[in-house]
This record gives structure tokens, C-alpha cells and sequence, in this order.
């Protein structure tokens, strides 16, 4: 019985190493083929067998997510959906590979907005001249018990930096920046050091946050875009689970 057990455990042995051996092969392969075929495809990271027999999802450098054949000659765009949990497995994949550790977000560059008790966090770039962030922007405004992290990311030309100017070097960060964003009073000229807006800008460069605004919750979900207040709110909920 003993001598069988044993056989066993070398017979499952042999066939993970040679399920491991087959898909660094693919992997191999696919690497050549695509980088033959399609010269200009950013770099491939990571290549990791899918659900779907055969079909090796590829992360490439841009954090985009492309799937292909073991032998690289077909590469699939597009969502990979589970029809049996109904879950959209691309989705779900870019959105762990988007995610931000909350832990990491540099805060003393950020202005600090408290609604009520603050106990909720809520981190978000933005630039004040996006039409998005100012709709968006009253939307917060009717979410309470959340303390907001306002990174200023002013991308949209010279008006967005001297605006975000302004704002950090307000007597009132917080209250100058909800006055322009909420009832278009354009905050007074004001002169500081602003290299944490800078920074800011890195950060975003670092993390290919491309727009504005981009929420990120406390377990590290990212948004791009403007979401009405009851989205905030699952949002919310969602990342204190």
C-alpha cells in the first residue's frame, strides 16, 4: 500500500513538472512569435494560463490585458467572461492590476476635506478646470462621514497650474478648493512652494493615472471618472469590507 502511495505522489510529481515544463514552453513561444509578428506590441510582463483551455491571458507593460493561442498565432482583444459565475474575468483582472495600495499615497501632498466624522477615506485626483471633477465634485459633496484626499493634478494646460497654484497656497486649501469647484468662485492669487503638486504629477505618471478625476478607496479599488453620489457611496461600502 505504501509502495502505491508513493507512485502516486512521483506520477502526480511527474506530470506537474511536465504541465510546468509545457507552459514555459508556450510562453517561450508566444514571446517569439509576437515579437516577430508584431514588433511594436509593448513588452510582455507576465503570461499566465486562463480558465479557457489553450488560452494564456498576456499582461503587457501598459497594464493592458490581450489573450492568444499557445502558439501565438491568434492574439484576442477583449473581455474573457465566466457564463457559468457570470463574472468578467478581464475586468476583474485589470481591476487588481489598476489597484493602488491606499498605504502609498504620499497624503501630505494631498488637501484634506473631512465631511462629518471623516471615518471613511477616500483619495482623488483631479484637475479645476475638468468639467467631470466639477460635477463630480457636487456629488461628494452630498456623501458624509468621509475624509477626501485631494491630490491636485492639473493637466489640462498653464490655467489648471495656476488654479492648483492658488488653491495649495489658499489660506484655506479645502475651502478654496470646494468654493471653485461647487459655486465657481475662482480662488484669490497666492504665491508658495508647490513641489508637492509636482509630485503629484509624478505620482500619477508613476501609477499611469491618465485622467481626471480618478477615485481610489481604501482597499485600493481604482475609478477613472465622475460616479453620482450613490456610486461613492457603494464605494465606499464596498472597500471597508
Amino acid at each position: 500500500m505504501q509502495h502505491t502511495f508513493r507512485s502516486l505522489a512521483a506520477a502526480a510529481l511527474m506530470a506537474l513538472s511536465l504541465s510546468s515544463a509545457m507552459a514555459q514552453g508556450h510562453e517561450a513561444t508566444i514571446r517569439k512569435v509576437l515579437s516577430e509578428r508584431i514588433p511594436q506590441i509593448p513588452k510582455i510582463e507576465e503570461i499566465t494560463p486562463t480558465p479557457l483551455a489553450g488560452i494564456y491571458e498576456l499582461r503587457l507593460s501598459t497594464n493592458e490585458i490581450y489573450y492568444s493561442d499557445a502558439a501565438g498565432n491568434f492574439l484576442i482583444q477583449g473581455n474573457l467572461i465566466d457564463t457559468k459565475s457570470k463574472r468578467n474575468l478581464t475586468e476583474e483582472r485589470e481591476s487588481k492590476l489598476s489597484a493602488i495600495d491606499f498605504s502609498a499615497l504620499p497624503l501630505k501632498d494631498a488637501i484634506t476635506i473631512v465631511h462629518g466624522n471623516g471615518k471613511r477615506k477616500l483619495a482623488v485626483f483631479e484637475d479645476p478646470n475638468c468639467g467631470y471633477c466639477k460635477r463630480f465634485e457636487r456629488d461628494l459633496a452630498k456623501v458624509d462621514n468621509v475624509t477626501v484626499y485631494l491630490f491636485l493634478m492639473p493637466v489640462l494646460g498653464p490655467g489648471s497650474v495656476e488654479k492648483s497654484r492658488n488653491v495649495w497656497c489658499a489660506k484655506d486649501p479645502a475651502t478654496a478648493w470646494k468654493d471653485m469647484m461647487q459655486k465657481d468662485m475662482a480662488p484669490a492669487a497666492a504665491q508658495c512652494n508647490t513641489a508637492a503638486i509636482d509630485r503629484n504629477l509624478d505620482f500619477g505618471r508613476k501609477y499611469k493615472i491618465t485622467g481626471t478625476p480618478t477615485l481610489v478607496a481604501q482597499d485600493g479599488t481604482r475609478v477613472p471618472g465622475a460616479i453620482d453620489s450613490t456610486k461613492i457611496e457603494r464605494l465606499l461600502a464596498d472597500a471597508s469590507k
